[in-house]
């Protein structure tokens, strides 16, 4: 029997968004106004989200998971930035696990944690678990959903 396939989001998901904003100068924070996610080295000064590096493993010995991104086009560093932050925070366990794209619809699966919609995460073939949400509000709801699931 196969393992069901887990796809997990970075940004705001695996790793808090607002961290890397926090250490940015305001001359940046000026300059990159309303297109942060431009800022070069960005995604490199992120730190994890609460509960997300021990979720990702437990949820790693259960489903077939990897971490489904988008990094900005017009950010060059982001695309590094995002390979080291995976290999720093979640080293071996994420081994060749990292799927940069602009079309998360393309992948198929089972789950997609996501905190948005955007990027063709609302069009994505299996469930869509939306992190932040009511529902979902944190790793914790979000591992208890999906353990009981991955068990039966």
């Amino acid at each position: 029997m196969r393992k069901k396939i887990l796809y997990i989001d970075m940004d705001g998901v695996l790793a808090d968004f607002e961290s890397g904003l926090k250490v940015q100068s305001e001359k940046t924070l000026k300059k990159y106004e309303n297109r942060e996610d431009e800022i070069p080295n960005l995604f490199a000064n992120m730190l994890p989200m609460s509960g997300a590096e021990e979720s990702f493993m437990e949820l790693s010995k259960i489903y077939d998971t990897y971490i489904l991104s988008t990094a900005p086009w017009e950010n060059v560093s982001a695309w590094s930035d995002k390979l080291s932050w995976v290999k720093k925070y979640f080293g071996e366990n994420a081994r060749k696990r990292l799927i940069l794209t602009h079309r998360k619809d393309l992948n198929i699966g089972d789950y997609l944690i996501d905190d948005r919609t955007r990027n063709g995460a609302d069009k994505f073939c299996g469930e869509l678990i939306l992190f932040g949400s009511d529902k979902f509000p944190g790793w914790k709801a979000v591992r208890k959903y999906l353990i009981q699931d991955g068990l039966t």
